[in-house]
């Protein structure tokens, strides 16, 4: 069985594009030979700046000849629809095979197609994915029609057997296929042939290029680490940043640079974005001040000075961009020391929303909205005010200006810088926070104060003027605005009934709602059933998080036990009895239960059962003790059962009915004062 190769060199793909790439070109060409009837044993993707590779393994030589049944019309239809279908097949009259059926004689053909050959098949297949590449962007060059994402320069296709490897003959837009590549741009652009993959990979790495991309990165960060520690420092982790230097280089030369004396004052968060983003530098801390002092930078040759004149050349770009970085940071010291109201009213020309108003609009209802909510989470309310007013201010500096994604942590610095509380400044950086799943939530009270206050307002303001999320869009993160309040709440274990904020408005239950559906979500990875959240979120109260949380725990607790199992089913069929009977009957059996009517000792059980559970549950609700009230609850499943057991609740005496349905009633109003059962499935 043998094996493919196949490598389509180009100039540099951007970095971003590279792996999606890769894979791409393995989908397109494995799935194309599979439905030719071309099956393989495996297959992997790579690539470099210059080069996309795929190689499959266990091919066959050849696709199987198959045979397939035809069914054709009556032996007796009309000549011309015959010749339709013989023309169809590909067939004469005498190839056909006439059958009797229940439906009459019919004709039937059998078509054999031979297999193809490998070579013609991929041919084919590699043609069609060249041509109709999901390329995010893409180039057309010289004459030809033929579009890529950088020029393409030429084609390795071979199948490798035992007697050898064999070129897949191709013509795409005159760009031939043949067995031969090149190695790296500078240090090795010669031509040379190749016999299989492994002859492949060892000839490239001789030619010094690196293709497995994984391993780039590897020998990136082994190499950055290495030399920063021998010199006493660390490099600062960025998985990202690896991933695209790794896609900028066919052979990493790592470096290691200083960073002028003037620019180490700069926050070490200005250094890192700046160099990550201009330069695509690496940061290196000192560790025993914490310091951003150095840098790496990977280069894509070797030199015969070490890297010397690359390393200066980088240095001197860089001083030239952290000098308009010291430039910004100066000038906006100079304001935050002022007191920043000339950026507190510049925010007065930024629109927030064009329906909305202003960012200045916005910070005064933070402002207040802040101060409201600041007993509940235990902040000061002056300052939790104060912390809203400043919270924004940095978005009208020259640092945030030229790098937006340090919005919130200049605030911090520069809140800090004018003397104010530091519980203040770091509201500036963390009412932004959690912008992602695995983002930390602020925990200080005032920070807590004016995020809530910061994405409470968003949610109303959106739904006040209906522009909710809709399907995947959402452009306005409102999902990831819900999810913020929930998981502050929740890991903070506040209790923050949302109501009195959201407004008492006619969309205000319609964004709870919203809300709601974002908790099931993410309560669903804790293993709290939707219909649990459901019959919680029934309860009065839904609209504390913390509230309809800790009851939702307790109840899931609860019906994972055989007792709050079982309970579940005596309380329906309890339920679906009574239903049955009001509707029937035209009334409400919800009053008058009296014990002195039972007949039975099972119906005594139960009257005395349900007169323990309701003084047991009663306070504990009253003091949000869920797991007492559900446990209480939980006990009544056997008396529930024994009374289904031996009594017949639709008694032929009038009275003893009434009385057994408004036990049932009991059942349903002691039971629902937990949780309205009603929603739990099952």
């Amino acid at each position: 069985m043998p094996d493919l190769l196949i490598e389509l060199f180009s100039e540099e793909i951007p970095a971003r594009m590279q792996t999606r790439a890769a894979e791409d070109l393995k989908k397109l060409v494995t799935n194309g030979m599979v439905e030719a009837g071309l099956t393989y044993a495996s297959a992997a993707a790579f690539s470099t700046p210059r080069r996309l590779t795929l190689t499959v393994e266990g091919m066959l030589d050849a696709s199987p000849t198959t045979v397939e049944e035809r069914k054709g019309p009556k032996a007796d239809a009309p000549e011309k629809a015959i010749e339709g279908f013989l023309r169809g097949a590909g067939l004469t009259r005498d190839d056909l095979e006439e059958r009797e059926t229940p439906k009459g004689n019919i004709l039937f053909a059998k078509i054999t197609k031979a297999g193809r050959p490998a070579g013609d098949i991929v041919a084919d297949v590699l043609e069609h994915a060249i041509r109709n590449f999901p390329w995010p962007k893409s180039m057309r060059w010289g004459t030809g029609s033929l579009k890529w994402v950088r020029p393409l320069h030429s084609i390795l296709a071979i199948t490798v057997a035992e007697d050898g490897a064999q070129v897949i003959d191709m013509d795409v837009d005159g760009i031939k296929s043949g067995d031969t590549t090149q190695g790296h741009r500078f240090m090795a652009p010669g031509l040379f042939s190749v016999t299989s993959f492994e002859d492949y990979t060892t000839k490239l790495k001789r030619a010094f290029v690196v293709l497995d991309a994984q391993e780039r990165a590897d020998a990136i960060w082994n190499d950055a680490t290495n030399q920063a520690f021998a010199t006493g420092f660390e490099v600062v982790e960025d998985k990202g940043l690896l991933a695209e230097v790794a896609g900028l280089v066919e052979w990493p030369v790592v470096l290691l640079g200083e960073i002028g004396e003037d620019f180490l004052g700069l926050p070490p968060e200005v250094l890192q974005l700046s160099m990550k983003e201009h330069q695509k530098f690496f940061s290196v801390r000192n560790p025993k001040t914490g310091r951003i002092e150095r840098f790496v930078t990977v280069a894509n040759r070797e030199t015969a000075d070490q890297g010397a004149t690359i390393l200066a050349g980088n240095q001197k770009v860089l001083a030239a961009r952290l000098a308009d970085a010291k430039f910004f940071w100066e000038n906006d010291l100079r304001v935050a020391l002022a007191g920043m109201d000339d950026w507190l009213g510049a925010l007065k020309n930024v629109t927030f929303h064009n329906k909305l108003g202003t960012q200045a609009e916005l910070v005064d209802r933070m402002a207040a909205l802040a101060r409201d909510i600041a007993p509940a989470v235990g902040a000061d309310p002056d300052m939790a005010e104060k912390a809203a007013r400043l919270a924004k201010a940095d978005l009208s500096s020259e640092m945030v200006y030229e790098f937006p994604d340090l919005q919130g942590l200049m605030g911090r610095y520069y809140i800090e810088a004018a003397g104010e509380d530091a519980a203040i400044a770091a509201a500036a950086e963390e009412h932004y926070a959690p912008l992602g799943p695995s983002d930390d939530v602020p925990t200080a009270p005032v920070s807590v104060a004016v995020s809530l206050a910061e994405k409470i307002d968003k949610l109303c303001r959106f739904w006040s003027i209906d522009e909710k999320p809709t399907g995947s869009k959402d452009p306005f993160a409102l999902r990831r605005a819900a999810l913020g309040i929930i998981r502050i709440v929740l890991e903070n274990r506040l209790s923050v009934p949302l109501l009195p904020s959201l407004g008492d408005k006619a969309w205000s239950s319609d964004l709870l709602s919203f809300i709601h559906e974002r908790l099931k979500t993410y309560l669903k990875d804790q293993n709290i059933r939707h219909d649990i959240i459901d019959a919680c979120i029934a309860m009065d109260g839904n609209d504390d998080i913390n509230l309809l949380v800790t009851r939702a725990r307790a109840l899931s607790q609860t019906l994972q036990t055989d007792d709050g199992e079982n309970l579940i089913q005596g309380f329906k069929r309890a339920n679906n009895i009574l239903s049955q009977a009001e509707e029937a009957d035209g009334v409400e059996y919800s009053y008058g239960a009296d014990v002195k009517f039972a007949e039975t000792d099972e119906e005594k059980t139960l009257f005395a059962a349900l007169d323990t559970a309701e003084a047991d549950i009663t306070p504990a609700m009253a003091a949000q003790d869920f797991t007492t009230a559900m446990s209480a609850m939980a006990k009544l499943r056997q008396p529930i059962d024994a009374f289904f057991e031996t009594v017949q609740v639709n008694s032929d005496n009038a009275t003893i009915r009434r009385n057994r349905l408004n036990l049932l009633s009991r059942i349903r109003t002691v039971c629902t004062s937990v949780a309205d059962l009603t929603k739990i499935d099952g």
